[in-house]
């Protein structure tokens, strides 16, 4: 176990040499903009942060899971954004070994490291998204996130189902959690949701047009305009009509 001690400061020390050498104080504080809340940046732009991740992922390929996951955890416990990118990526590269157990880490960090959007939507677009379209049976875990407290929990019950959405996939447990964050009162959870909304609706038009003009009324005008941006303008109009 020390040797494996070492062999992961090693790996977790190239990854923070690769992005301190490549960050950049006028990328750090153009990312900075994009939040509304505090972030910790290197200041790498997100091309460079992806090939490093590709790179650094050779070394540790052939590790077991157990391990890569180990490593992952290291990364997000840093707050840096660009490292949990980084965490987002191996996570995704081993997605075909995931097995159900799986789930309860995945949850402990939605729930514990998640702190901004762009690290909640890597995780949940890509990880968590390719977990739930291998084992359909934990959708209902879902409805629990969108419950919480917790505000990138609930926006992560959405953005989960991004890329199965756009599949054309899940469109009942979609508009179960537009349910139930229909008038949640976070922003991040409105856009959260309403982008859920758009995607699905590239794939079931009329399904997700009848949805929004029966409950338009109580959607909040963020999420509505998320949800319609695809919509060819005949709908959009008749969306957005008071």
């Amino acid at each position: 176990m020390a040797l494996n001690t070492m062999n992961h400061k090693v790996i977790i020390s190239k990854i923070r040499e690769d992005l301190t050498a490549n960050a950049d104080e006028k990328t750090k504080k153009s990312g900075e903009r994009f939040f509304k809340e505090e972030v910790h940046l290197y200041g790498v732009k997100s091309a460079m942060v992806g090939n490093i991740a590709k790179e650094n992922f050779k070394a540790i390929k052939d590790l077991p899971k157990a391990e890569i996951f180990e490593l992952c955890e290291e990364l997000w416990k840093s707050v840096l954004m660009e490292e949990s990118f980084i965490a987002c990526n191996w996570s995704y590269f081993i997605h075909k070994k995931f097995t159900p157990k799986d789930f309860c880490l995945l949850e402990r960090w939605v729930g514990t490291y998640l702190n901004n959007w762009a690290s909640c939507d890597t995780l949940c677009n890509h990880t968590v998204g390719s977990f739930l379209e291998m084992y359909p049976e934990f959708l209902p875990e879902l409805k629990r996130w969108a419950k919480s407290p917790n505000r990138w929990m609930r926006r992560a019950a959405a953005v989960s189902l991004i890329v199965p959405a756009r599949r054309g996939k899940f469109l009942t447990e979609i508009f179960e959690l537009a349910d139930i964050m229909l008038m949640d009162g976070d922003d991040m959870v409105q856009k959260g949701y309403g982008w859920m909304l758009k995607v699905a609706s590239q794939s079931h038009l009329n399904e997700v047009f009848e949805y929004i003009m029966k409950n338009k009324t109580t959607m909040p005008r963020t999420a509505l305009r998320y949800a319609i941006e695809k919509m060819p303008p005949e709908l959009r109009a008749k969306a957005m009509a008071k």
